[in-house]
């Protein structure tokens, strides 16, 4: 009876997400298929967060069903369960976090920043709990792109945690919320390094799939610190298609790869520009770069991301443009490369192989 039914499995893995281009059978998730009495139910889990592709799958399978068991009661339930990292229980804050993805750059003024906040509320709106940290302590961003005000600091708990500051639906932790725009962090090397372990380390981060990692430019002392005391499951690196900028994101990847962290891919900022008057879209910056240094370091083009005046100025009002308009072609673009960040860390661990169909059939 249960090889019966094992075409009608089959053919839901066969069903693709648009963004990813992905069938259910090579992203990992399982599929399970229960009949009793005059009901018939079909439960998909899948392995990454994909909100705004549910509907697509449901209506999928549902048709499936309809097809199959035609005078039963059917139902088609989907849900997604995140994978955690492989990384050995500490004891500490860390733990309730499955995943900490380090977004890096090799300069600055490539757009690093606007790439993170962007990715981790393209997360949080396709279903998955992100938290996010600057981790730039000489120059953190993170309070103004949200539009957190400045006198809002981090609770206090038990006289040595701090509480993160929830914005946007995601939790939040800056060295921002600690100081003032005109304190200058006049630190040294293991000062800093010190700072953002203890910000970390410190934070009682609630349960989260993902916690997006706004590193500082460059490959100094924070990069090795964070690679060798905290568990990242891998790193994206930024970078714009000028030739400097590509020099400087290849030391990113060699940097992150002597230590052991993985490189998940790589984004392209800044690719085109769009006159706002005439459309003209022209590469002004070089093309191909991102491309390049993907295929030479054998890591996927996560995507490429161009100019856009809207872009910057929702940022410096607190409006980053995927909390304020997540339907837009520029969202979008942002939603598709953080769903690609999910299935390449899914398909990156152990628990990533597809799996065989699992069907269970109750006769009554």
């Amino acid at each position: 009876m249960q090889d019966s039914h094992q075409p009608l499995l089959d053919r839901i893995y066969e069903w693709v997400d648009p963004s990813l281009e992905l069938s259910l059978a090579a992203s990992g998730a399982k599929v399970s298929l229960i009949v009793l009495n005059d009901q018939a139910a079909v439960n998909i889990i899948l392995a990454y967060p994909s909100g705004g592709a549910v509907e697509s799958l449901r209506h999928f399978a549902s048709k499936i069903l309809e097809s199959a068991f035609p005078h039963l009661t059917l139902s088609v339930n989907v849900a997604h369960k995140i994978a955690s990292s492989d990384k050995s229980e500490q004891g500490n804050c860390l733990d309730n976090i499955k995943h900490l993805i380090a977004i890096t750059s090799g300069k600055g003024g490539v757009g690093k920043s606007t790439t993170a906040l962007n990715i981790a509320l393209a997360l949080k709106y396709e279903g998955a709990n992100v938290g996010i940290l600057d981790a730039d302590i000489y120059g953190p961003s993170l309070p103004v792109m949200l539009g957190v005000s400045e006198q809002q600091r981090p609770k206090v708990k038990e006289q040595k945690f701090f509480v993160p500051i929830e914005a946007l639906g995601l939790q939040t932790m800056s060295m921002g919320y600690l100081v003032t725009e005109k304190t200058p962090m006049v630190w040294r090397g293991p000062m800093v390094s010190g700072a953002l372990t203890q910000i970390i380390n410190q934070t009682l981060w609630p349960e989260l799939d993902y916690l997006i990692i706004d590193m500082p430019p460059g490959t100094g002392d924070v990069h090795l610190t964070l690679s060798q005391q905290i568990p990242v499951t891998g790193s994206v690196v930024v970078t714009t298609p000028q030739d400097l900028a590509l020099l400087d994101a290849k030391k990113g990847i060699e940097m992150f790869r002597k230590v052991d962290v993985p490189c998940l891919g790589v984004i392209e900022n800044m690719s085109t520009h769009i006159c706002s008057h005439c459309g003209h879209e022209e590469a002004i910056f070089g093309e191909g770069g991102g491309e390049t240094i993907a295929s030479e370091y054998d890591v996927p083009l996560l995507g490429s991301i161009p100019l856009s005046f809207d872009l910057r100025s929702g940022l410096d009002h607190g409006q980053p443009i995927m909390a304020v308009l997540p339907e837009s072609p520029l969202s979008m673009q942002y939603r598709q490369i953080a769903l690609k960040l999910a299935i390449r860390l899914q398909l990156e661990g152990e628990s990533a192989m597809a799996t065989i169909p699992d069907i269970t059939i109750i006769d009554d």
